[in-house]
């Protein structure tokens, strides 16, 4: 393997995915690394999917899982992005990638640390630059989205939304209890407040604002109560950005992007 140009990413949400696909347009060869249960929300531009499907697709991107990471070549040369399930990271030890950027964005470090590659970074808070990884990027919507962090952490986890059209923590929606998704709705769906989206096992969930159904997760995973499940978008002129990259994940995928020119790491 041409190991100067292989970044490992660690998880295929949607952040991760706008991450991912801009590194893959840029030339580098990327390989993600996932857990074995992804619980992505936004699930029509995570590449974590093909855990479950066995591929999926960005923006006209394809990402295939495979078994074994020795199957990565072959990912590459067809132009698709080789995913793998790999919960601790084990395989930036055998790959010795140029880079490794966690993107897991699990508001904790679940692991990563300098010694997995010769350059590190990590989104969002959890890590400190110049300890745990070498660059931090800030992930909290505002003035700072996007900045690169070079000594100290981004922003803590406030557990509030950013606000979309005057909502915030209105737009996203838990599970009221313990156990399996059922969807009544789909990703892109206009919906209206009260309605019921789904239900986890017997137990309605309701829509919490009129507007589009941004993401849902997916239908027949189990979920413990509490867990983030949907997310609405009051605007509902979004619709057609369902299956889309969004402007959050395209600022922090451009702040990676600049490290890694910065830091000598060409594609």
């Amino acid at each position: 393997m041409e190991q100067k140009t292989i970044l490992i990413v660690r998880g295929g949400g949607d952040l991760a995915s706008g991450v991912i696909h801009r590194l893959y347009c840029c030339g580098y060869r990327v390989l993600v690394l996932e857990c074995h249960k992804p619980s992505a929300i936004r699930r029509k531009v995570s590449f974590g999917e093909a855990v479950f499907d066995g591929t999926s697709a960005v923006e006209g991107v394809t990402g295939r899982l495979i078994s074994d990471i020795a199957d990565a070549e072959k990912i590459w040369e067809a132009k698709e992005i080789p995913i793998l399930v790999d919960e601790t990271g084990e395989t930036a030890k055998k790959l010795k990638p140029a880079a490794l950027i966690d993107a897991i964005l699990a508001k904790k470090n679940l692991g990563t640390n300098r010694d997995m590659a010769s350059l590190t970074v990590a989104l969002g808070p959890g890590f400190e630059a110049g300890k745990d990884v070498d660059f931090v990027i800030e992930t909290q919507r505002g003035h700072n989205l996007g900045r690169v962090i070079r000594k100290g952490s981004a922003t803590p986890n406030t557990g509030i939304p950013g606000v979309i059209a005057g909502y915030g923590k209105e737009r996203v929606i838990h599970s009221p209890a313990a156990g399996i998704m059922h969807n009544l709705s789909q990703i892109g769906d206009i919906v209206e407040k009260d309605q019921i989206l789904a239900r986890v096992d017997d137990v309605p969930v309701y829509a919490s604002l009129t507007g589009v159904l941004r993401g849902i997760i997916r239908d027949g995973y189990e979920v413990p109560k509490g867990m983030k499940i949907a997310d609405i978008d009051p605007r509902q002129e979004q619709k057609k950005n369902c299956d889309t990259i969004s402007d959050k994940a395209r600022c922090i995928a451009g702040s990676v992007v600049e490290i890694l020119l910065s830091e000598g790491v060409l594609p």
